[in-house]
This record gives C-alpha cells, sequence and structure tokens, in this order.
C-alpha cells in the first residue's frame, strides 16, 4: 500500500475500461430501516441501475455499520452477544431493502475480516504520514458497567441552573458544558456513581492534511458547490481539531495492534467497510479490492446525508489519500426527510418504518414520489402523503400505466405489426429525449428526467385517444358479425387495429426503459407483457415489431387512501418510560414529572455553539398590537410588534392552524428574534421571527416572557 501522503489524483482515468464503485452510508446495527434512510438508498439504487442500463461497470457495496457501545447496551438488554444480535439485525435490513427493490453487488458487515484487514492497513499509512499522536484526557466512568461512557449515557445535575437529572452535554435551561462539569454525574445505564479517570487515547491530526484538502475541494468537482463552500466556512477557516480515534476496552470493534486493550472507534472502521464489502465481492470474482480502490480508471461515488458530511469529505479523504487510494470522484450528499412539512413524528404516525410502509403499500410508489423530488441538491425533501397518492394515480396509473392497459388487449389478440407504423414522429421524438433524460439521471436530478419522461407519455397518450383503439375493435367485431362484409374490409380494420395497438405499446415500453431504474417493477412487468428483454438503454431507440404480445396483467393499483391511514396508524408508538429508556434509577428528575420523551426523540438537541454565537442573537420583548390571517397563504399570520414606544416590526408567522382566532394574541407579550435579515415576501417584508415551541401545524405553542417583563427587553 503506498502512503505517499500528497499522493492525490484529482480525476479518474481515461474512459477506456471505466469501472464505477459506489456506496451508500452503512445503516447502523441498532435499529431498523425506515423511510428516512430510505431517501439515500431509492436515490443511489435508481443511479446504479440506470449505470448498469447503460452498460457502464457499475458496482453497489454496502454493509452493516456493527461497532460501539450502543451494539453492546442493545445485545445486553436482549440477552445475546454482540455477534448474534447484529447477525438479526442484518437480516432485518436486508429484507426491508430487498423488498424496496434495492439491489447492491454486495451487502457486507463492518464486523468482517476484509474490513479489519484494511482498518490494519489504513492504519499503518496514517502512523506512516505521522499523522497519529496519544494524548492523555480525562473522562467519567461507570465502576458497576466497567466502562467509560459517551455523554448520552451520563446524567447529573445542571452546574449553570441546578435541574436535577440532565444529560451529560446540556440541560433543558439551554446551557451547555462538559460531561465532567455536572454535579453529582451517575450513569443512565446503572445508576452508579460515576468517577473521574484519566485514559490515553489516539487522535489523527487533520490539521496536518490541511493543504491536500483544500486543494481538493477547490480542484476536484466531487461536492455540491454549497457543500465545499460550508466546509471552508465552517472547518477550514480555523484549525481543523485532532479526532479522536480511540475507545479503550470494553467496547465492541477491532482493536488496535500497536495500542493494545484500546480500540478503534466507531466511525474509523465505517467508511473502511465500503472497502471491506468490495474486497468480499471480488473474492467471489476472481478481483482483488485494490483492483477498483487503486485503479485510476475507477470512479468513486459516495451516497450520503448532508448530517455525516464531516467524515466523508474531510476524514475519509485525509484517510484515503494517506493510503494511496482513489480520492471519491463525486461525494453526492441529500438533505433530510420531513413527512408533511414536519419532522417524522410517532405520536402522529410520520415515523415510517419501511416494513410498516411495506404492509400496506407498494414500493414502486415512494421509489417514484421520492425520485420525483430528486434534485441533486442538499435540498431536504417533504413527503406529502397527498401529494404521493395525486402524483402516483395521476402520473403512474393515469399516464403510464394508462398507455398499456388501453392498447395490450388488442395486441394480445393480433401481436405487433410486422413492420412500425406511421406515428407521426412520436416514437422518434421519443428516442431523441435519450441523452436528455440520461444526462439527467447522470446528475441524479430525476425530477427533471421524470418530467420529460412524462412529456413522451402526454403525447402518447394523445394518439392513441386519436386513435381509439377500443372504437376499431368494435368496427371489427361489427364486421365480422356481416355476412356481407368482405376479408379486405375486415383485414384492413385489423391491421389498423394493430397498428394502433403496435404504436401504443412501443411508446409505453420506451417510457417503461426511461423508468426502469426508478421502477424496475414495471420494468419486469413491461418484459413479460411484451416477451422482450429490456437489455439496454439504447433499446429506446428500435420499436418492436412482429412479435407476440402475453394477456395483459395489471400492473400498477392506485394508491389507497385507506391504505395510507392504516400505515399510519401501525407507526404511531407507545413510547417507552423515560425510566426504562435512560436507566433513571433514584425517581426524581423527569421521572416525577411524568414528562414525556418525544419531543427529544422527533427533534434532537442541535450541535452545541459557543457563547459568542448565542450573543450574536437579539432576542427580545415584544408586544402584538396588530393581528390577522394572510387569506393568500395557508400557514401565514401577520403580526405587528410593538417593541416600545414608536418601534415596531411586522412578522409574518406559520401559526395560523394553532391560532384560528389572531384577534385574541393582540396584547400578548411574545419573545422574538429582532436582529434577522428581514426577508422579502409577496405578502410583504417580514422583519423578523418570533419564538415558539412545537412540532408544527395546530402543536404550536408561542413563547411568553415570565410577569414583570416589559416590550424592548433582550432576553439573555
Amino acid at each position: 500500500m503506498r502512503a505517499a501522503f500528497f499522493h492525490a489524483t484529482l480525476c479518474g482515468g481515461s474512459m477506456s475500461g471505466r469501472k464505477i464503485l459506489v456506496t451508500s452510508a452503512l445503516p447502523y446495527a441498532n435499529g431498523a430501516i425506515h423511510i428516512g434512510h430510505l431517501v439515500e438508498y431509492i436515490q443511489t439504487d435508481v443511479w446504479v441501475r440506470f449505470q448498469k442500463l447503460r452498460g457502464e461497470n457499475c458496482r453497489y457495496f454496502c454493509a452493516d455499520d456493527t461497532h460501539g457501545a450502543a451494539i453492546t447496551i442493545s445485545a445486553k438488554k436482549k440477552g445475546v452477544s454482540e455477534e448474534e444480535f447484529i447477525a438479526e439485525v442484518r437480516e432485518q435490513h436486508l429484507a426491508d431493502f430487498s423488498d424496496f427493490g434495492i439491489q447492491f453487488d454486495n451487502y457486507g458487515s463492518t464486523n468482517s475480516p476484509e474490513t479489519r484487514h484494511y482498518c490494519e492497513e489504513f492504519w499503518k499509512a496514517l502512523r506512516k504520514a505521522d499523522l497519529v499522536v496519544e494524548r492523555e484526557i480525562e473522562q467519567l466512568y461507570d465502576p458497576t458497567e466497567g466502562r467509560f461512557l459517551a455523554d448520552r449515557f451520563i446524567k447529573g445535575t445542571c452546574p449553570k441552573c441546578g435541574k436535577p437529572d440532565q444529560y451529560g452535554d446540556s440541560c433543558e435551561c439551554g446551557a451547555v458544558y462538559a460531561p465532567t462539569d455536572l454535579i453529582n454525574p451517575r450513569s443512565a445505564l446503572s445508576g452508579a456513581t460515576l468517577e473521574l479517570r484519566k485514559s490515553r487515547h489516539l487522535f489523527v491530526e487533520i490539521e496536518k492534511a490541511r493543504d491536500f484538502l483544500v486543494h481538493w475541494i477547490d480542484a476536484s468537482d466531487a461536492l455540491q458547490p454549497e457543500v465545499a463552500n460550508y466546509l471552508k466556512g465552517q472547518f477550514l477557516s480555523n484549525d481543523l481539531f485532532p479526532w479522536d480515534i480511540s475507545r479503550p476496552a470494553p467496547y465492541f470493534g477491532f482493536e488496535i495492534p500497536d495500542f493494545p486493550g484500546n480500540y478503534w472507534y466507531v466511525w474509523y472502521d465505517a467508511p473502511i467497510g465500503y472497502v471491506g464489502s468490495c474486497a468480499q465481492w471480488c473474492k467471489e470474482h476472481g478481483q482483488t479490492a485494490e483492483d477498483w480502490w487503486l485503479d485510476k480508471n475507477t470512479d468513486i461515488h459516495h451516497f450520503i446525508g448532508k448530517d455525516i458530511t464531516y467524515f466523508h469529505t474531510l476524514f475519509w479523504p485525509t484517510t484515503l489519500n494517506a493510503a494511496g487510494f482513489n480520492l471519491p470522484k463525486k461525494v453526492h450528499i441529500h438533505g433530510f426527510l420531513t413527512v408533511d412539512g414536519e419532522k417524522m413524528s410517532k405520536s402522529k404516525g410520520t415515523f415510517i418504518l419501511a416494513r410498516s410502509y411495506l404492509n400496506h403499500l407498494d414500493p414502486s410508489y415512494l421509489r417514484y414520489f421520492f425520485s420525483s423530488k430528486t434534485t441533486g441538491r442538499v435540498d431536504d425533501l417533504d413527503l406529502n402523503l397527498e401529494e404521493l397518492e395525486l402524483k402516483v394515480n395521476a402520473d403512474l396509473v393515469g399516464v403510464v400505466v394508462n398507455l398499456a392497459s388501453r392498447t395490450a388487449k388488442f395486441a394480445h389478440e393480433t401481436g405487433l405489426s410486422a413492420e412500425y407504423p406511421d406515428d407521426g414522429g412520436l416514437f422518434q421524438e421519443a428516442a431523441s429525449k435519450s441523452e436528455e433524460i440520461a444526462a439527467a439521471y447522470e446528475v441524479c436530478d430525476y425530477g427533471k428526467a421524470i418530467r420529460t419522461i412524462l412529456e413522451c407519455g402526454y403525447r402518447a397518450n394523445q394518439y392513441v385517444e386519436k386513435m381509439a383503439p377500443w372504437t376499431i375493435k368494435k368496427e371489427l367485431t361489427k364486421l365480422q358479425k356481416d355476412a356481407n362484409a368482405s376479408p379486405e374490409a375486415i383485414e384492413a380494420t385489423r391491421r389498423r387495429l394493430q397498428d394502433a395497438a403496435t404504436v401504443g405499446l412501443n411508446l409505453f415500453r420506451q417510457i417503461a426503459i426511461y423508468l426502469a431504474p426508478i421502477l424496475p417493477d414495471l420494468a419486469q412487468k413491461t418484459e413479460a407483457l411484451l416477451n422482450t428483454k429490456i437489455n439496454d438503454w439504447n433499446d429506446v431507440q428500435t420499436p418492436l415489431v412482429g412479435a407476440p404480445v402475453s394477456e395483459y396483467v395489471h400492473m400498477m393499483a392506485r394508491v389507497s387512501r385507506d391504505g395510507i391511514n392504516a400505515m399510519i396508524e401501525e407507526s404511531k408508538d407507545t413510547l417507552p418510560s423515560e425510566n426504562n429508556e435512560q436507566g433513571t434509577t433514584d425517581g426524581q428528575g423527569a421521572g416525577q414529572w411524568n414528562d414525556s420523551a418525544q419531543p427529544l426523540l422527533d427533534e434532537p438537541l442541535a450541535d452545541t455553539i459557543t457563547i459568542d454565537d448565542f450573543m450574536k442573537v437579539d432576542l427580545r420583548v415584544g408586544r402584538i398590537i396588530e393581528a390577522e390571517q394572510v387569506k393568500e397563504a395557508r400557514k401565514l399570520l401577520r403580526l405587528k410588534l410593538s417593541l416600545g414606544g414608536t418601534e415596531t416590526r411586522q412578522v409574518f408567522a406559520g401559526i395560523k392552524a394553532a391560532y384560528p382566532e389572531p384577534e385574541k394574541l393582540i396584547g400578548r407579550l411574545v419573545v422574538f428574534v429582532a436582529n434577522l435579515q428581514p426577508r422579502q415576501m409577496k405578502f410583504g417584508l417580514s422583519e423578523g421571527m418570533i419564538v415558539a415551541a412545537g412540532p408544527g401545524g395546530p402543536d404550536v405553542f408561542v413563547t411568553s416572557p415570565d410577569e414583570g417583563a416589559v416590550p424592548g427587553m433582550r432576553l439573555h
């Protein structure tokens, strides 16, 4: 393995012998797959299927991410070993992926000998590049569990406000702190009083790779522009912090060979799992992982969510470069999933597991809907369930499948015409869209690809409507029953019916080929109907003629509102008590108030900020002196706030559903962000943002200051 540190090749080799290696982020083996995960895996699967349909040597590798303290804790709760636990989860993951039509060339596990091998090889390279240092740090230790604890497993009294039963990194009062600052810290696992102990840790000094990273980000075109700007503004504008890469025993993972009693942190071996999974596939195909990861004809594409940008765009390229491995050709980063405009919620039934969806709805619906919203940018994606119903029923059932259902039964009787009929240029026009659609797929703008494909579908349906093969069929039947009808008239009518059906089915097949990466199930049904395999993207250029057509089998049902409602009901979950979930044993804190854990589950705590960051936000008390609905807007109220004296601000707030009688808000004191940059909306200028709590819709609660506060006061 080569270890020259600045050995970076920023672009692939020649297209001759091009290979494409694709990965998705590894799902953690501590829970089920949900529809938020599927945004990424569907996007990746569509891209890989497209590449393979274009004849590219493209391979899709993934694996379960299996290491870390959380796995040990979950296995212990279930009374099984870590290996047994992750094996069971892996089978569940694979079943969910398979049923959604997601096909991997290899799906491995980070707890594999192949991943261990490459962990050791990459480690040698990091050591040789002088990127690893050893330091002593202090951590909280659970003497009962016999382990150092992560922040989320530590509870105690807030050092700022004195509130008991707070987590190891932040308090309900808004304070953030180090776990070692907690008063009377205890284990959320065992309830034991924690001890402060010193331990030796290994760190990767990413700062030493700064010049390489800046050059790679600027010159490689591997990142979306907004991601490159984010990295340069948020990380590379200051010194890069050394990354703590080791964890002391006990820890479920791989022991570090030159640091006995310590293990690589789970985020070290997770991306190396890509190489391990590739190596497993290579063993079965007479190749090696190096044949892909060291070959400059290989283009590496990573598909990830924006929450793990740091690991894949700073630490991972640094590691690859130190080892002389190929750098990513492209890191495709996507946003998060919301459902009906809000974060997924168990209480509302919108935190939907993959299996709950599959129990009630066709996976093709979700593949199509997600694809129609995919742009290739880092945008969040909203799953509006009403829109899903309308879009699938209108596009797939009403346009695409409708073509086949209205023509196939006639072609089943007649077979396809021996020569392709005159269709006014429709087939050739659709064929000419091939490269335009392919270009959209290539950059992950599936929404654009779908819009172009549907335009072909609209024109095809207009042709079928004009030709009306059902009317021709009635004419033919009438002639066949007419004893005076000439054989020539009967044959001419039969040919007109055959030609109309031949054109309709060929236009349908073109659309099915174009949609095959998104809707593989529809492609398979099209192959069965027309008795012809879809082998290549260029199949759209040649019409099928002179072939039999099978009896039509229903291809897709309309989305059922009952199915959606049943899925939501199944997804509503009774949450475990906090005592059981967090291990609280003293009966104090949130337990005595019966506070639900749901709000934090729905919206986890954000990344910590400094006091300087917080002080940039000017929070003020304001009094609502005017309040009215914005009739043209579904969610907005227009509020006029007084800051005291003659100073006022206009604010548009998305709280209409929670406050249907806005006049009742007049006179109320609220908290609002006074130094937010004004935003020009079509309804007027919004000059701030009021502070409210809640998930959205009718469940929004405007925040008011305590008695004694007056307009204009600043919150500290």
